[in-house]
């Protein structure tokens, strides 16, 4: 069981609109944020219920906003269906004393997968990224809110770590010397290299592979899950948190950082799925690709490094130094992407060919 007894969920449950039966809860200890429990019957998975974090969304009206609006567009015989049960005062989410819970349909047979070595999962993982931001793409942007500011801003990231760095202790800065002079480069090339004038689109960003359901039966991928940080965004963005969870099949804590690589089977294979959804793409978002690539392992990176240096208040840890683990094990695959900008742009470029406008 989790850190909620099976009373306290059992008289959450009592608020929405569900059928009264005798359900079992487990915990799932997936993602660093929020709690969820899986709610069975009868030993059959029917709902998914997570206490939102509200120490890190502060605006939990605009967040589920965000993922009611998008659910109603995100309807297609390509797509798995996701249903928000509503309460019985007929709102998204149910609050009291012990936080802000929401109730969402499982989907039957379905499964995750932290990192892959199959070019089928790549494929199916680009086709359903693919998939979502076509369903989204004429969504009107103004019914969405931004759930956290500054999301994937490198400017803001930076800021966080300067101000983490000038406080932290003398200690930790010394530990992490290899990491902090890697950030500060990186942070300068990066800005060098930045796009403009991309469109703005609503991303799920935050496409990590483990945020895909597939199929158990047959691999294909479902739909996305975990809508929290839906908001508004570049495409680059959910094509670089993609890229950044399956062409590496290590570990995103990986000490051995021999064992993190870059997966030219596994990139092109992701891109062919993607390309079968390529006409909502613009030439100038194709060419960022690689960018976002490089830009969003090395966000997460500096995230971790950051939480490290201000005492972990932020990813939940199971050792002292697994956030520094994270650190260097994200920029030593950021630095491997790096080495391969004239490979991705050359793959994107011969399977994304867009028309210009």
């Amino acid at each position: 069981m989790g850190i909620h007894s099976n009373n306290e969920l059992e008289s959450i449950l009592k608020q929405f609109k569900l059928e009264q039966r005798a359900y079992t809860f487990s915990a799932l200890h997936i993602g660093y944020i929020n709690d969820t429990y899986l709610v069975s019957f009868d030993g059959r998975p029917e709902y998914i219920l997570q206490r939102i974090n509200h120490g890190v969304f502060e605006n939990i009206d605009g967040l589920m906003l965000n993922i009611d609006n998008a659910l109603g567009h995100l309807v297609s015989k390509d797509y798995g269906k996701v249903e928000l049960i509503r309460t019985r005062s007929d709102k998204t989410y149910w609050s009291d004393a012990s936080g802000f819970w929401r109730i969402m349909t499982y989907i039957e047979n379905s499964t995750t997968y932290n990192t892959t070595t199959s070019t089928d999962i790549a494929f199916e993982a680009g086709r359903i990224i693919g998939t979502f931001h076509t369903l989204l793409e004429n969504t009107e942007h103004d019914e969405y809110v931004d759930t956290i500011s500054g999301f994937h801003s490198l400017d803001l990231r930076e800021a966080q770590f300067k101000k983490a760095l000038s406080k932290s202790r003398l200690d930790k800065q010394k530990i992490a010397a290899k990491a902090i002079l890697f950030a500060e480069e990186m942070l300068l090339q990066l800005k060098t290299m930045a796009p403009k004038a991309l469109p703005i689109r609503i991303c799920h960003n935050d496409t990590k592979l483990n945020n895909i359901l597939f199929s158990k039966e047959t691999q294909k991928a479902i739909c996305l899950i975990d809508l929290d940080t839906l908001m508004k965004g570049h495409f680059h963005c959910d094509f670089g948190d993609a890229i950044r969870t399956i062409i590496n099949t290590a570990p995103e804590d990986e000490q051995d950082h021999d064992k993190i690589t870059f997966e030219k089977d596994l990139f092109e294979a992701f891109i062919k799925g993607l390309a079968t959804n390529r006409t909502f793409l613009t030439s100038a978002e194709i060419r960022a690709l690689p960018y976002g690539a490089i830009l969003l392992p090395f966000l997460h990176g500096i995230r971790a490094l950051t939480d490290y240096l201000n005492n972990n208040i932020y990813y939940k840890v199971t050792y002292e130094n697994q956030n520094l683990d994270r650190c260097l094990s994200l920029f030593d695959f950021t630095n491997k992407v790096f080495e391969h900008i004239e490979y991705m742009e050359g793959t994107a470029r011969n399977s994304l060919k867009a028309a210009e406008n």
